[in-house]
């Protein structure tokens, strides 16, 4: 009994040590730090709208007119001569648009007796948009016209075109690009700023459509009342203070490509019609003993053009002209005979 008392005390012993020894942990408290939400501003980079930028074109060529067939019997007065042009359009806002062409001719000849004396002919044209008329399709510009021409004359004329080409032929024959009716007023006067003045009114229709397998025309029909400041003679020598005439101009246009390759490109081109046809209700014309006159022309060529940037196109014609260059009235209209030509020139947009 001592022995089993002896033993249950040692084990009460140890086990009162062994709980002794065991540490329990006191709970730990972890403090969360807040959460913050910290708010970034974003921006958002959106592409730039752009807006209306100045366009144009500049172009710039030389042609050389040759001996006229028969020349010795001089058809045509314009023999051996050249023509420089520059012409550019610069549309300045979506609604205003000027034009400028200088034309410079020179007689080639030495004499320049049969050619065409060196001569200058300006012409500035500037358009303003009005947009549509209202809730029609018609749209109205106005355009101002300032000319200094070859024959020592000068005129300004301001029109409102009035377009009427939405109503008109739009289909796969035909396609009415322009068809603009225009009231004009305008003024002429002489290099000498003496009497021999004009006042002029009349109306315009001026239309240009495209037609199928590269052909596109055009008609124009100017209708004019002049007042003269000093009195004009008809054929027959009568003086007259006014005079109301018609004039028609009628043109065919075809461009066929006949080879491309890459930048290069080889097209026929064609023109040719009534350059005009004029009717002079008091026979105010000139070379004619009549009251109707008419020049009637056609001019193929061949034409290669050089892609050379994205901007700049180089071109170099060869053709001829086919008209009756002398003998114009209507009821003599004689003696067609060919011009050849040639042209070179580039053109640039931007």
């Amino acid at each position: 009994m001592k022995r089993l008392a002896l033993l249950l005390g040692s084990l009460l012993v140890v086990t009162a040590a062994a709980s002794a020894k065991e540490v329990v942990p006191a709970p730990v408290v972890v403090e969360e730090a807040p959460v913050q939400i910290v708010e970034k501003e974003v921006i958002v980079y959106r592409d730039k709208e752009e807006g209306f930028r100045p366009n144009g074109y500049v172009d710039v060529n030389y042609r050389y007119y040759g001996q006229t067939e028969g020349h010795d019997n001089l058809w045509n007065s314009n023999d051996n001569s050249s023509r420089t042009e520059l012409k550019t359009k610069i549309n300045m806002t979506e609604k205003q648009s000027l034009e400028v062409r200088v034309r410079d001719y020179n007689s080639l000849d030495e004499a320049g007796a049969k050619g065409t004396n060196s001569k200058t002919e300006t012409r500035v044209r500037y358009w303003y948009n009005h947009g549509l008329m209202g809730d029609s399709k018609v749209n109205l510009n106005s355009r101002l016209h300032y000319r200094n021409k070859t024959a020592g004359t000068q005129d300004v004329e301001y029109s409102a075109r009035f377009d009427f080409a939405d109503y008109l032929f739009n289909n796969d024959f035909i396609k009415t690009n322009t068809f603009e009716i225009s009231p004009k007023v305008g003024y002429v006067w002489g290099d000498g700023n003496d009497s021999d003045y004009e006042s002029f009114v009349g109306a315009d229709l001026s239309s240009v459509y495209t037609l199928p397998a590269g052909f596109s025309a055009e008609f124009n029909l100017y209708l004019t009342q002049h007042f003269f400041g000093q009195d004009q003679k008809d054929v027959n020598g009568k003086l007259h203070d006014d005079n109301f005439d018609v004039a028609i101009e009628a043109y065919l246009y075809n461009t066929t490509n006949l080879y491309t390759n890459g930048d290069y490109a080889v097209d026929f081109v064609f023109e040719g019609g009534f350059d005009p046809y004029t009717w002079s209700q008091e026979k105010i014309l000139a070379d004619t003993t009549g009251d109707k006159t008419y020049s009637l022309y056609a001019y193929p060529a061949v034409r290669l053009s050089y892609q050379a940037t994205d901007f700049i196109n180089v071109y170099a014609l060869a053709g001829a002209e086919y008209r009756n260059y002398v003998e114009t009235s209507a009821h003599s209209a004689q003696n067609w005979r060919w011009q050849p030509t040639a042209t070179v020139g580039f053109t640039t947009t931007f």
